[in-house]
């Protein structure tokens, strides 16, 4: 009886490859060309003289409310010219991440085929890691001085929780979080729960759009804090059953477990050793119960409340 349970098991498993595979060979198969333009590089070698070329070649990069003064000083800048030597460092070429982003919008248009695949344009923006990448639909814009190096120099005075993923391997995951935006519609309530399951759907497109980065890059968790976030996923999704906040309305508690911070707020002696936003790594797997529960479309799930969603998941936490 053993040896028919493994068979059948193994069976399984090879059939979950095969299908998997399947699906990577169309994926690799979806045209996604597009062009990188190292834009950072362009303005770094620019002097006055060829500023009004750049202007006219990339205007959606200069905008009008500021006269010609403003970039001839930013090309003579000190602070400028040691972000540009410093980028340089670090990116003295792009191929790997071109090849990476390639892959990513194949995904993309896989699930997504009206997904119009973007030019990727890569700058430099005084360290705004609050706009570490930005998606207009038709650009992606990929702030190169904030992916440096948790350690570099730039850094200084910001945050650990914060610099620890200004690394270039958070680009790819980065980029994919930030399309997968444009997916899922907003909450539809104020419920903590509504709000957990739209970065849920969030992270499960991204499983679906990069799935061979890791869970802890996709994220922004380092390995002990994804370890953390799964070794205690039990006690964590008792408390919030335990003390009512899935249908809670009360904005302060996405500060305390759905946006980034030093770490999550139980108000509780672990709450220096957690991570922050463990109500998006509940809610991501939440989506993943529902998904494979229900067996459901990606698009269908997409459109779900999160009540039919959760009511349908019966998630059960790993103990």
């Amino acid at each position: 009886m053993l040896k028919k349970l493994n068979l059948l098991l193994c069976m399984l498993i090879l059939f979950s490859c095969d299908q998997k595979s399947e699906t990577e060979e169309k994926i690799e198969k979806v045209n996604a060309d597009f062009q990188t333009i190292r834009f950072d590089r362009k303005f770094a070698e620019a002097d006055e003289a060829g500023l009004p070329r750049l202007k006219k070649e990339y205007p959606f990069l200069f905008p009008k409310q500021y006269p010609d003064s403003v970039w001839i000083n930013k090309l003579h800048d000190s602070i400028q010219e040691e972000l540009n030597t410093e980028v340089e460092k670090i990116f003295p070429e792009f191929s790997e991440e071109t090849d990476a982003l390639h892959s990513l919008f194949q995904h993309v248009k896989y699930y997504f085929p009206n997904f119009q695949v973007p030019e990727v344009i890569t700058i430099t923006s005084d360290v705004d890691y609050k706009n570490k990448v930005l998606y207009t639909g038709k650009y992606l814009f990929i702030a190169l001085d904030t992916y440096l190096g948790e350690d570099h120099k730039f850094y200084i005075g910001i945050q650990e929780f914060l610099k620890k993923n200004f690394r270039k391997e958070q680009i790819i995951p980065d980029a994919a979080g930030e399309i997968a935006k444009q997916f899922v519609p907003k909450p539809e309530a104020r419920t903590f729960l509504a709000h957990m399951l739209y970065y849920g759907k969030i992270l499960y497109l991204k499983d679906l759009f990069i799935p061979g980065v890791s869970d802890a890059e996709k994220m922004g968790y380092t390995k002990e804090e994804l370890d953390w976030a799964k070794a205690n996923e039990d006690q964590i999704w008792r408390y919030f059953v335990e003390n009512e906040i899935l249908y809670d309305t009360d904005s302060n508690l996405y500060s305390r477990f759905l946006y980034p911070a030093p770490f999550s707020k139980f108000y509780l002696q672990l709450d220096s050793e957690s991570p922050d936003r463990l109500g998006q790594y509940i809610g991501w797997h939440i989506i993943r119960s529902y998904i494979e529960k229900n067996k459901v479309f990606v698009k269908q799930m997409l459109k779900t409340p999160a009540a039919e969603i959760f009511d349908k998941a019966n998630y059960k936490p790993q103990k």
